[in-house]
């Protein structure tokens, strides 16, 4: 008979960790949480100190019974839910369920499932965490009352399925607030002049900086054709060249919103997906003889600190695969985050020896790409700075400079394993310059000079939205990924491009929130908000008095919006076709997996179909049918006949209305990091795609 019985949340944790403690333990599975407010109604007594009404979660019947039959063989509980708030509210309402005092040892945290971490954790059990329950707590009464109050609102005025909540709601304004910046914008026409350079048979290339020592803005075509016709000749003399080293040093180990900002940049993964594969990661993967073995950290964190331990293993094993040159020689001081709790260690590998080229037979390709990144980040992290060596030449005819700007690596540092991505389109180039002395000539070929016009601020993709909420400290780690899915789901706002844009559903809401519950979109309130979590998790402030506070405006908003919201009333956007089956006209409805075309004289007539884009190109494969955009389950695009199922034909890549010069087969036009490319099916012909 087992003596011990431990709960975690999961039963692939389960798994592992029983492995670990031996036959004296019985690890089982909650399955999250137990107890959680009632679905059906409010659950929380405004009038009672605002006291949660917790029932035990519809399904969970039988996962209880069984724990409650292991409870009373076993001789001790130990809680071992998820290290953070959420976990320890799980390991509270356990408690509850079973009888276990919380004034007892008997919660037990780790930050990663490795033999070591989970025995060491087992040495120094404690009781739970009222502080931690209480903020937990304190958040689901709070978007109770939120939501329990404004979308029933919102359907009664707008229509049925609507739902509001603080974080949610600031993520929609963001979005747009962005597209109306984006409407307002007016663009400025601005010019810029480029030449090539030859120093012998070194090209080099460079741009006008400055006139008679000024700095010019270009601002027109008859500014810039005055500086050409300054020039005399195609001879240029170097008049300054500036030499300098500069360090680079690493990124900082992941937190979880840049472990999903660089999965979206890197891996083109959703942030969903990334926390998905990042918590198989964490609770273990099946590697032969080891076992189940949990290989990272607890994905949802803050923090960029790394324990020691982590950073002796990590700069060993760097100094025995590239040299102690690229092991880094100091300790870094970290700045911390103002909002950071920093309660857990960065995401990092639990073992750094498991490198992704030994981990390739374990995993599944997206799990290994994700692993791949964490794993390199986290090295890289502890590598040497990189060393620039940069260069700055000034080239002058009559008193019109052109500047060239480059550098090349020094010393590679932690560049050899790792640099870490942008949310720029265009990558950076390193541009290389010949050896230039003073007093040298050079001449200039083509001069290229350009008309341009500034661009709007860019749309947000969900790279770019986790970090602005969490710049604003809106959210937790927790929060960003079911928020993101939470506003795609309602139809507030809608992917183009990978790209956030907001519907017309998404605009009405966000307007009658804004009418009546304007603090709830205010960024500075909401930001405040998590920093009363945090104190209530401190044991700073009483999590009722937090809750008092916000409810004494927010019951007066409520009264007014009862009394004044009026009904708004979406109307269907016409299709410009007639419905094939009843000769009412067809509309456009909004579904959950994007637009669709559906009859008007619904619910008499219940017809609808797919809304198909043609591309303008008749099939490659039948001669007959039309090329047409189709999404597969995943959503990607990829291209079809519209004859299907007679004519089979599918194309990942966009097929062209002309065909090779080389061998007449039909072209495409191939996706690139780089930009696009046409190409042949058949032969070896290439172009490069006209933007």
């Amino acid at each position: 008979m087992s003596e011990y019985l431990v709960i975690v949340e999961s039963p692939a944790k389960a798994k592992t960790i029983e492995k670990y403690l031996g036959k004296k333990y019985k690890v089982k599975a909650s399955m999250g949480h137990v107890r959680d407010l009632p679905r059906s109604q409010m659950g929380v007594d405004v009038e009672n100190e605002f006291n949660p009404k917790y029932i035990t979660i519809r399904g969970k019947g039988p996962v209880l019974k069984e724990l409650k039959t292991a409870a009373k063989k076993a001789k001790k509980i130990y809680l071992a839910a998820d290290p953070d708030r959420e976990g320890e509210a799980i390991a509270w309402h356990l408690a509850h369920t079973l009888d276990v005092d919380t004034a007892s040892d008997c919660r037990v945290v780790f930050n990663e499932i490795t033999k070591d971490a989970i025995k060491e954790s087992f040495k120094h059990p404690r009781p739970i965490n009222m502080n931690l329950v209480d903020a937990q707590q304190a958040r689901r009464i709070l978007d109770r009352l939120v939501g329990y109050n404004i979308s029933p609102l919102l359907w009664k005025k707008v229509k049925k399925g609507l739902s509001a909540g603080r974080v949610q709601s600031v993520a929609v304004r963001l979005i747009i607030d962005r597209e109306k910046e984006i409407k307002a914008f007016i663009p400025e026409e601005y010019w810029t002049i480029k030449t090539e350079f030859a120093k012998g048979k070194d090209l080099f290339e460079a741009s006008f900086f400055s006139l008679d020592g000024e700095k010019v803005k270009l601002s027109n075509e008859e500014q810039v054709n005055e500086i050409l016709a300054k020039i005399n000749g195609n001879e240029f003399k170097v008049t300054n060249v500036t030499k300098k080293e500069r360090k680079r040093n690493p990124a900082v180990p992941f937190t979880t919103s840049s472990l999903q900002q660089e999965a979206a940049r890197k891996l083109n993964f959703r942030a969903k997906k990334t926390m998905m594969l990042a918590q198989q990661l964490y609770e273990g993967i099946e590697i032969g003889k080891e076992g189940t073995t949990g290989l990272i950290t607890y994905m949802r964190t803050d923090s960029t600190r790394i324990s020691d331990i982590a950073k002796e293993e990590a700069r060993e094993y760097i100094t025995g695969q590239y040299g102690k040159d690229y092991t880094v020689q100091e300790e870094r001081k970290e700045k911390k985050q103002t909002n950071a709790q920093d309660a857990h260690e960065a995401i990092r590998p639990t073992s750094v020896l498991r490198d992704p080229a030994f981990m390739k037979e374990y995993l599944s390709r997206d799990q290994l790409r994700l692993y791949k990144l964490i794993w390199e980040r986290f090295v890289a992290s502890q590598m040497a700075p990189a060393i620039m060596d940069t260069m700055s030449v000034d080239l002058e005819n009559s008193g019109v400079l052109f500047r060239a700007n480059g550098s090349k690596i020094k010393f590679a540092g932690f560049m050899k394993v790792y640099v870490e991505g942008t949310d720029d389109t265009e990558e950076e180039k390193e541009k290389f310059l010949p050896v230039l002395e003073e007093g040298d000539k050079a001449l200039s070929k083509d001069i290229d000079k350009k008309q341009h016009f500034t661009q709007p601020p860019p749309r947000y993709t969900e790279a770019r939205l986790v970090r602005t909420l969490e710049e604003l400290g809106i959210g937790r780690p927790s929060t960003f990924a079911p928020t993101l899915d939470t506003i795609q789901k309602r139809g507030y706002v809608a992917l183009d491009n990978k790209r956030f844009i907001p519907t017309e559903l998404g605009e009405i809401v966000l307007e009658l929130i804004l009418e009546f519950f304007p603090e709830i979109l205010n960024v500075d309130f909401t930001a405040k908000m998590e920093r009363d979590l945090d104190d209530i998790e401190d044991g700073k402030i009483a999590w009722v008095h937090v809750i008092d506070d916000f409810y004494k405006d927010f019951e007066g908003n409520l009264e007014k919006a009862e009394a004044e919201m009026e009904k708004v009333e979406i109307k269907d956007e016409p299709a410009g076709e007639d419905c094939e089956n009843c000769g009412s006209p067809m509309v456009f409805k909004m579904g959950r997996y994007g637009k669709f075309m559906a009859c008007s004289n619904f619910p008499d007539c219940r017809n609808t179909k797919a809304i198909v884009k043609e591309i303008g190109v008749k099939c490659p494969n039948c001669h007959e049918g039309n090329i047409i955009e189709r999404k597969s389950k995943k959503k990607r695009i990829f291209y079809g006949c519209d004859r299907y199922p007679e004519c089979e034909f599918i194309s990942w890549d966009k097929p062209l209305p002309r065909k090779c010069p080389k061998c007449d087969n039909f072209l495409v036009e191939k996706k690139l990091k780089k930009g696009n490319q046409v190409q042949c099916v058949e032969c070896d012909y290439k172009e490069v795609a006209q933007s």
